[in-house]
């Protein structure tokens, strides 16, 4: 069992059961796979100790890792070490994607580079496949909900922001099609694809939380499972069309990791403290 590192108090404390909406062919790949995931644990020299205890705990627990963004606490590439440090030499495969505060320092180049170099795979728009689960990965960005949407209107910074999402959409759409005939398939997250995960975050600044435009590719494609962080005081379950999220920030977890096992017929899903 892990410990909690983070100094959270417990959420969920039973598990939670979901249906998926993909029925793979058994003979396609496993009949069942074990996700662990986690996002925010904005690494840093300070909680060292920590970081290797629960990785360390984690490995071999799970068929994969995947982190949904914001690695390290402000970007640096020092900070990006620890964690590296941390996953180097797992032997389960472990995934990630970049948040809002990897790219805060300007130097998020350096910081993949690093995050590579400990054996993390690091997608931006991208795709990669681990134990037949294959996995859609990419930052996202903001852009906020019905009825709050930004524009594609006015200042150029204003549209260059609003294409920066589109960007992000149609990568996301890209990735989905690239992983269509995976037994298993999941979206890897920073930022929100729905509302109904920042419940507790303040409204004003949902809008720079995340956005439902990146649902189009979601519902069009229906993978198993979506995962995202950024909000720390978000909601851990919704859900897109019947497909289900969750917003593993580790805050909101109360947890290193939230283990997800993805069968054939459900999804259950087990806390790991």
């Amino acid at each position: 069992m892990l410990t909690r590192v983070w100094g959270v108090e417990p959420g969920y404390t039973s598990p939670v059961a979901v249906e998926t909406t993909h029925i793979p062919d058994p003979a396609a790949g496993p009949e069942s796979v074990r996700v662990a995931a986690a996002g925010d644990v904005h690494a840093n020299e300070e909680i060292r100790d920590e970081l290797m205890a629960a990785f360390a705990a984690i490995d071999r627990e799970a068929d994969v890792i995947l982190l949904a963004g914001d690695l390290t606490t402000h970007g640096e590439p020092e900070q990006a070490a620890v964690l590296a440090e941390a996953c180097r030499g797992l032997e389960t495969p472990t995934v990630a994607v970049l948040g809002n505060h990897d790219v805060h320092a300007g130097r998020a180049a350096e910081v993949v580079e690093v995050l590579v170099d400990g054996g993390i795979r690091v997608l931006d728009g991208a795709t990669t496949v681990c134990a037949g689960v294959g996995i859609a990965g990419a930052k996202g960005f903001v852009g906020g909900f019905r009825g709050t949407h930004l524009p594609d209107f006015g200042e150029p910074s204003l549209r260059a922001l609003y294409a920066e999402t589109t960007g992000e959409v149609e990568a996301l759409d890209r990735g989905l099609r690239e992983i269509a005939l995976c037994p298993y398939r999941v979206v890897l997250l920073h930022y929100a694809p729905t509302w109904e995960t920042l419940e507790g975050e303040p409204r004003e600044i949902w809008t720079f939380l995340g956005t439902d435009r990146l649902q189009a590719p979601i519902v069009e494609h229906r993978p198993d499972l979506v995962l995202h962080g950024h909000a720390h005081a978000g909601r851990f379950r919704s859900d897109v069309d019947g497909i289900p999220v969750f917003n593993v920030s580790v805050p909101v977890m109360g947890r290193d990791f939230w283990v997800f096992e993805l069968t054939g017929s459900a999804l259950p899903s087990t806390p790991i403290r």
